[in-house]
């Protein structure tokens, strides 16, 4: 007996886009892909005319905690996984921040996050010092097999999360010793040597400025671009994958892409905000993030790019401080909002309306992230055994991005206001129902995700 069977909506099968089909759920997997009109019994039907049932997005690229280091209390997860699935987001990954061991650390968020996700939740470890390097087969061993290095975290520019300052030479040795591991490193390409140089001859902002403005002059694209094909040349000469994240500029992808000509194992992550906002969003200093929204020159770019398939994924870069702490000027404010539930309905929108294809945006959206970090084929894609987690949306049903449908404790959303021409109807987790008919559930049904590889290693399976 089957727990659930979806009939009458168009299901996305990976190489074949949308087909009239229906799903038999059990036991937290796909049971069966079968014809609308076969027989096979369920505990219950339910109709789902009219919509596409998509793989669960995944978010790549996700900050948690009051903090944004680590999820530390039942909030902190709740919250913000409430914000993934009402967006269809059924797994994320969460970046865990510490000069600390991550064996207790990553206790100390299993123990938020257990029984009180929406969503799927793994882990990347962002390293900065030498036992961190010395601990990285257990790390993996634990099922973290991504980590994160702040290039700009020089001198004392990381202190503020209690990170140490880091170098090229460490940099190094993180590459050289994922390559070892079938690890992959993600890093935060800025050089901030150029950014306090802007700084310190001359602020950026004047009279003419806009507040996005200003901020986009005071870390312009190509202290991204230079630290961009800095890390992806290291990559080559170390054999590492690397992912770079929340790429904004059509220099910083350009800079990849150089060294991508000779090197396949450098992948490339955008961002909704950069696809979607620019230096002119009157959402202001809540879109104030690092690095910063771009001109719209930047944004058409990202957007040729990802037609061309030049981009891998793309993620929120999510964190969920309160709205209290982007109420200031723009270089007071804190940098970072939320955006979680965005990550399948802003590129849906806007990349049809645009012509791009839906097999490049499901890609993008989720299983190209599946297959990058370790979790293919039971996330990212609909077919027999995979996990039952699916996104289900409404093609016809707009909706409006308000903060109070985000969910988020930020209490904002830098989209306020946007309307979109499609929604999403219901959010299944592991089988279960997340959302249903649009309205948040109390099912709480995420789990740990292991991961054993990333980047190259993961690929090859």
């Amino acid at each position: 007996m089957n727990d659930l069977r979806l009939s009458g909506g168009n299901v996305y099968l990976e190489g074949a886009g949308l087909v009239d089909a229906d799903l038999l759920l059990r036991s937290g997997q796909i049971a069966g892909i079968i014809s609308p009109g076969e027989s096979a019994e369920a505990q219950e039907a339910l109709d789902v005319s009219g919509t596409w049932i998509l793989p669960g997005a995944i978010d790549p690229h996700v900050h948690l905690g009051k903090d944004i280091r680590v999820p530390r209390d039942a909030d902190d997860a709740e919250r913000e996984t409430a914000s993934a699935v009402a967006g269809g987001i059924t797994s994320m990954l969460v970046y865990l921040m510490s000069a600390d061991s991550y064996h207790d650390e990553m206790e100390v968020a299993d123990r938020a996050m257990a029984s009180n996700s929406h969503a799927n939740y793994g882990y990347h470890f962002v390293l900065g010092t030498n036992d961190h390097l010395d601990e990285m087969r257990e790390y993996i061993e634990k099922g973290v097999s991504s980590f994160k290095f702040f290039m700009n975290f020089r001198g004392d520019e990381g202190k503020y999360l209690g990170l140490p300052g880091n170098d090229d030479s460490f940099l190094y040795r993180l590459l050289k010793r994922s390559a070892e591991q079938g690890a992959m490193v993600n890093p935060h390409p800025e050089n901030i040597e150029l950014v306090h140089m802007i700084r310190d001859s001359a602020s950026p902002q004047n009279a003419e400025m806009n507040p996005l403005e200003a901020w986009n002059a005071a870390r312009p694209p190509f202290v991204e671009a230079e630290a961009a094909q800095r890390v992806a040349y290291l990559a080559k000469a170390t054999g590492a994958s690397i992912y770079s994240v929340h790429t904004s500029s059509q220099e910083a992808v350009e800079a990849l892409l150089r060294q991508r000509e000779s090197y396949s194992n450098i992948f490339i992550e955008t961002c909704t905000q950069y696809l979607t906002l620019d230096t002119s969003s009157p959402a202001g200093v809540y879109a104030k993030v690092n690095p910063p929204v771009r001109d719209s020159s930047d944004v058409e770019f990202l957007w040729r790019a990802f037609e061309e398939g030049q981009l891998d994924c793309i993620g929120s870069d999510h964190n969920a401080r309160h709205r209290s702490n982007k109420e200031k000027d723009i270089f007071s404010a804190s940098a970072g909002f939320p955006g979680l539930g965005g990550v399948l309905l802003l590129p849906l929108a806007h990349g049809l309306k645009r012509g791009v294809p839906l097999d490049s945006i499901v890609d993008a959206v989720s299983t190209r992230a599946a297959k990058l970090f370790g979790m293919y084929p039971q996330k990212g894609a609909i077919r027999v055994g995979a996990d039952a987690d699916l996104a289900i949306v409404d093609p016809n049903q707009p909706t409006v991005i308000t903060a109070d449908s985000q969910h988020s404790a930020a209490e904002y959303t830098p989209w306020e206001g946007t309307e979109l021409p499609l929604s999403v109807r219901h959010t299944i987790v592991g089988g279960k129902f997340a959302v249903r008919d649009g309205q948040l559930t109390d099912e709480m049904s995420g789990s740990f995700i292991h991961r054993s590889r990333s980047g190259a290693a993961a690929l090859k399976g």
